[in-house]
């Protein structure tokens, strides 16, 4: 089993390390602006702006090394059209999932040094339903909305980086399909669309919002 281990590591090359570390900081980013913006300004659109704004620069940052998913919603997109490797996928995941719980994390240190904060009442931006969400909606219905917007945002991202569509645009169509998509969903389930962004905040604030 070492050997195995072994050989499947080694095979990892330099440039699939930079696609992973690139999973890595993008979903780092994008939780520390996106979550961070909304602790210090909760208002709806600039929520909204900052999420949408931060997806945009970053998939000009780092589209061009692993394509900048930084949410494995959009990775396993990728995985069910063909697009990338089941391999990559799980790593890509891994790596997205632990820059979020890190990016969730330093947040969390730099808003401790506030005297009027506290992570159990004013939390870490995470999702939430019934008294945990902004308009106190049941499971069900948040579970739908996330579904729901999902699906529209991935079908932009699927669209725009599609073969015929003009790449080099893509990134701007993404970013303000984020920016609309979190005009809904920010006051329903303080919009995720993003299963690492939802597990990072989740993990460091736990009790409800794990659970």
């Amino acid at each position: 089993m070492n050997q195995s281990l072994s050989a499947f590591m080694g095979s990892i090359s330099r440039e699939d390390t930079r696609k992973y570390l690139a999973e890595f900081i993008g979903t780092f980013v994008l939780v520390f602006i996106g979550c961070g913006v909304a602790l210090v300004s909760p208002d709806l659109l600039t929520v909204s702006i900052a999420f949408g704004f931060v997806v945009m620069a970053l998939f000009y940052a780092i589209g061009g090394i692993s394509g900048c998913h930084i949410n494995p919603a959009v990775t396993v997109a990728m995985l069910i059209t063909g697009k990338i490797g089941g391999r990559d996928a799980g790593f890509y995941i891994i790596a997205q999932c632990i820059g979020a719980i890190i990016a969730a994390l330093v947040l969390w240190g730099i808003f401790s040094g506030i005297g009027t904060y506290s992570l159990v009442n004013h939390g870490l931006w995470q999702n939430g339903y019934g008294a945990a969400s902004p308009l106190q909606l049941s499971l069900g219905i948040c579970f739908m909305v996330e579904v729901v917007l999902t699906f529209i945002f991935l079908l932009v991202i699927l669209g725009a980086t599609g073969k015929k569509s003009p790449r080099e645009f893509a990134g701007l169509a993404i970013g303000l399909a984020l920016v609309v998509v979190n005009l809904i969903g920010v006051n329903m389930t303080r919009a995720s669309f993003n299963p690492a962004r939802s597990l990072g905040p989740a993990v460091i604030v736990r009790g409800q919002a794990l659970s």
